[in-house]
């Protein structure tokens, strides 16, 4: 027998880890080639592991809601043969700094020990990153408050903090380095993160409780709600809110939609929506305005310069998610077409991968999709605006010509533009929203595509 050990595989770039949602296979089942082991999360996207080989799953070396590394050994198979099966040679688990047994080990030490030597839990719920469980259990073993916790730079992604940042800090205190600091009471008001500086304990407002009566129907928010419910309060405690409205008249693109949307089948194959005639108006409108296609790092701004549109679609839950067009200012209509089409169909079918939804740099978001108007969105972050398109309306307006003002039946939008007041003012902000009405209206009806 030989024994195989299945890696989290590289699922794109800038995608580091992922998070452990569901092992589909358990310990003794026999596994097929390609044969999905263990559902796993990246953000927003879920994603299966396949198999490589045939075997009976021998271990699992991780637990549900654990965060893995890419190229971490998560599972070990047992297949028939004296070796690898792979190279030939004898497989062997491979500890690493980020062994997944010691994790257990660790675990299983914290939890008998952990209410004894913290003197009282503290609550991770108060903080404003991510923790994984096994973090939080190193820091109530360790005596760590969430102060320190909050004040330790992350080498994770988004900076997340890992095992090896806790440990390391762990160590760090043990030397000197770092001042020791004891796990606050519900009475503590001051805690020392470091030795030259002394942080006051930020009091998070509590909400008043919610008292469910014998009717009412409880309902867990799934991850996915969860997680959209943490980027949105994140979104909002760092952007500065503000919008800008504006309607523009968009008849001569429903016209020229409605005149070439059949041809454009058969040539193309595809359907053309309004979604890339907008699409590629905003890109135009971002070439224009390059500070609007930033993201602030502290006190400096990182200025983009590819144009990736984050495009807001619907999952069949309910939830959105927004994959990436990327270098949209560089494709033409069909292709703007295309790629919509593909991102939106793979996002209905919960087919994206990571890499669809990294990268972003400016979103738009289909209000007018559930029959609104105009919204006010939450920025997506770390950009810094999003557009909101609200819906199509068939309404009577002034129209302007060379014999006079009259009544006529024009096809209108409100585009609500919602933007960063920290590095975009309001000037900056209601010229692009302008910009992308004027390119709106000044479509060519004689258009080719």
């Amino acid at each position: 027998m030989a024994k195989f050990e299945l890696k989290l595989p590289k699922m794109g770039e800038s995608v580091a880890e992922a998070t452990i949602t569901t092992w589909l296979k358990e310990v003794g089942d026999t596994i097929e080639l390609d044969d999905a082991v263990v559902e796993i999360a990246t953000d927003k996207v879920d994603s299966e592991v396949p198999s490589e080989v045939e075997g009976v799953l021998l271990e699992k070396l991780f637990e549900v809601d654990d965060v893995v590394q890419v190229g971490q050994t998560i599972a070990v198979i047992e297949t028939e043969g004296e070796g690898d099966p792979s190279t030939g040679e004898e497989a062997t688990v491979v500890e690493t700094t980020e062994t997944p047994k010691e994790a257990v080990v660790i675990e299983t030490q914290i939890a008998e020990t952990a209410d004894v030597r913290s003197g009282g839990a503290v609550d991770f719920s108060e903080g404003s990153k991510f923790y994984s469980p096994l973090v939080k259990n190193i820091a109530t073993e360790e005596g760590i408050s969430l102060a320190e916790l909050e004040a330790i730079a992350g080498t994770g992604k988004d900076g997340r903090v890992t095992k090896n940042d806790i440990l390391q800090y762990v160590e760090d205190r043990k030397n000197g380095k770092v001042a020791s600091t004891p796990v606050a009471s519900s009475a503590t008001k001051e805690v020392k993160a470091t030795p030259a500086a002394v942080t006051k304990k930020k009091e998070t407002p509590k909400a008043a409780p919610v008292v469910a009566s014998g009717d009412d129907e409880i309902i867990e928010m799934t991850r996915m709600g969860k997680l959209i419910a943490h980027h949105m309060v994140e979104s909002v405690q760092t952007s500065a809110h503000v919008q800008s409205f504006i309607e523009a008249d968009v008849t001569n693109i429903w016209n020229w939609r409605k005149k070439v949307k059949g041809d454009f089948m058969k040539r193309e194959g595809e359907n053309l929506t309004f979604t890339p005639i907008f699409m590629e108006a905003v890109a135009k409108a971002i070439r224009d305005f390059p500070m609007i296609n930033i993201s602030i790092s502290g006190d400096t701004i990182i200025k983009k310069k590819n144009i990736n549109l984050g495009m807001a679609a619907a999952l069949p839950d309910g939830n959105l998610i927004v994959p990436v067009i990327k270098n949209a200012d560089q494709l033409n209509l069909v292709g703007m077409t295309k790629a919509v089409n593909d991102l939106a169909g793979r996002a209905r079918s919960n087919a994206l991968k990571p890499d669809d939804i990294q990268g972003g740099t400016y979103t738009v978001t289909n209000v007018g999709t559930f029959g609104s108007i105009m919204g006010t969105p939450i920025i997506n972050q770390p950009q810094v605006a999003i557009l909101a398109l609200g819906a199509i309306r068939k309404v009577p307006a002034v129209i302007e010509t060379p014999d006079g003002d009259f009544i006529g039946i024009r096809y209108k939008m409100f585009l609500s533009h919602s933007y960063d007041h920290r590095v975009v003012n309001g000037a900056l902000g209601g010229q692009f929203v302008q910009r992308v009405k004027d390119y709106l209206e000044a479509f060519d009806v004689n258009r080719e595509f």
